[in-house]
């Protein structure tokens, strides 16, 4: 199953074929997505799923469907214990930006956590998971596609919020300010922690 978010409001994208009321179900393949998104954005439509019997297909057919751009970031962690935040048009949010080409997804994690957080010394542990979803820009709708890395680090350094992208403050937050914060932040961020910070 996959999730993916049109202004904090999931489009459900699985294998089965109903998922019963309130959801309204579409066929992946053959539907058109920018009314759906439109009427999402407008509250026209609350519960939307997207049904398509191949799960293997299912993100190549979401590519088909509308532009869309690679991303990289991270959930970093340092010696205390402590998870880093970056703070931007009011929501608390994680490192993250676009792959460049000729990059690694790693590669990119690495470069814009570091980039935009002035964080050092990161070690990537693992791959946590892929999350989904769809922004405007000059008028089109694209889909954003971000592969998100546990990582770690013992830099005791500066933040230096990286202005130019819009990031007001960067800052290292404990387990309860971290839940706080989440409470601020976006749905599909809240998607790469793990089930004891959103409860």
């Amino acid at each position: 199953m996959y999730k993916v978010f049109v202004k904090d409001r999931p489009i459900i994208v699985s294998t089965e074929q109903s998922l019963g009321a309130p959801y309204q179900t579409f066929a992946l393949r053959t539907t058109d997505l920018k009314p759906i998104i439109k009427a999402l954005n407008k509250g026209k439509m609350t519960h939307v799923h997207l049904y398509h019997k191949n799960a293997e297909k299912i993100e190549w057919y979401l590519k088909r469907k509308l532009p869309y751009v690679i991303a990289a970031g991270g959930l970093v962690q340092n010696s205390n214990g402590e998870t880093l935040f970056i703070y931007r048009n009011d929501k608390w949010d994680l490192p993250k930006g676009h792959v460049e080409e000729g990059e690694s997804l790693e590669e990119s994690a690495l470069r814009e956590v570091e980039e935009e957080t002035g964080v050092r010394g990161l070690i990537i542990d693992q791959f946590l998971k892929t999350t989904y979803h769809v922004f405007k820009r000059n008028g089109e709708y694209k889909l954003k596609v971000t592969y998100w890395y546990g990582m770690t680090t013992d830099y005791q350094g500066p933040l230096k919020p990286q202005k130019k992208e819009g990031i007001e403050k960067v800052k290292w937050k404990t387990f309860e300010k971290s839940k706080k914060a989440l409470r601020k932040s976006y749905e599909n961020i809240k998607l790469v922690f793990p089930e004891h910070y959103l409860s």
